[in-house]
């Protein structure tokens, strides 16, 4: 007869509780797994088929019973890890967003907007149109495998049960906002800067000879011209977008445990 203790099954429930808030709190902020066109049940499934594939290979998991404070209190630091880590994977995707919204302003396509049902939001026709090709790029690359193996690595990395992130981590992990900022603006910088070489010229133009009319002339011009321009810019869009992803894995495994 097979007798368990109250013991063996505590540490059998946190050997997959634990592992499983990281990975579910991950999920539920990663780019690609928290929109709203995937169901919050496949989600679950999907976090619940990953715990039970990482949990034989993850290092000993603390000692205690789940239920006590002392275990909520672990739960709450997975979370909030899991969160973070979600951030920063994100970071991608915003910056070619915010990439999308500057280029269609100096388009004049600022008032195209599409409804995006898995943002539940309105998004500039062209920032959806990269997010797509983004996307689309992401997973030619195989980097939903990527970050679930980068998943897996951070609990080598940041220990269940350990201490906290120290604040310089999280520190870096808001900083990431202005990345945000800086990658959108350098992926938009060279569509910007043939729209504004097209818009002098048309004030050249303009100037030259009044008579034209600058709103029936320019604004075709200034969208054919945007177009031509993004068409030019995909052929070396590769690198970047490659290049953000690498930065994005680093920066999900970018804490600081005190004490190492």
């Amino acid at each position: 007869m097979i007798s368990l203790t109250s013991a063996q099954i505590d540490v059998w429930i946190a050997a997959f509780v634990y592992p499983l808030v990281r990975i579910l709190a991950f999920i539920a902020t990663a780019p690609l797994w928290n929109t709203v066109g995937i169901p919050q049940r496949t989600r679950l499934i999907l976090g619940i088929a990953i715990a039970v594939a990482l949990a034989p290979s993850l290092p000993d998991m603390p000692k205690g019973e789940p239920g006590s404070l002392t275990g909520l209190w672990i739960m709450v630091q997975q979370m909030l890890i899991g969160v973070g880590m979600g951030f920063s994977a994100r970071i991608i995707f915003a910056a070619v967003d915010l990439a999308g919204t500057f280029i269609s302003n100096q388009m004049g396509l600022g008032f195209a907007t599409f409804y995006d049902p898995l943002n539940s939001s309105q998004t500039p026709v062209i920032a959806e149109f990269l997010g797509v090709i983004t996307l689309l790029t992401f997973l030619s690359l195989n980097g939903h495998l990527l970050f679930v193996a980068t998943l897996a690595q951070s609990f080598v990395a940041i220990p269940v049960g350990g201490p906290l992130p120290a604040a310089g981590s999280w520190l870096n992990l808001s900083e990431l906002g202005g990345k945000i900022f800086s990658t959108g603006l350098l992926l938009s910088l060279p569509v910007i800067i043939a729209l504004m070489i097209t818009n002098l010229a048309l004030g050249i133009l303009t100037k030259a000879a009044p008579q034209l009319n600058l709103f029936a002339l320019g604004f075709p011009l200034t969208l054919a011209g945007g177009f031509i321009a993004i068409a030019i810019c995909f052929s070396y869009l590769a690198s970047p977008l490659q290049a953000m992803f690498e930065y994005a894995m680093s920066a999900m495994l970018g804490y600081v445990v005190p004490g190492t």
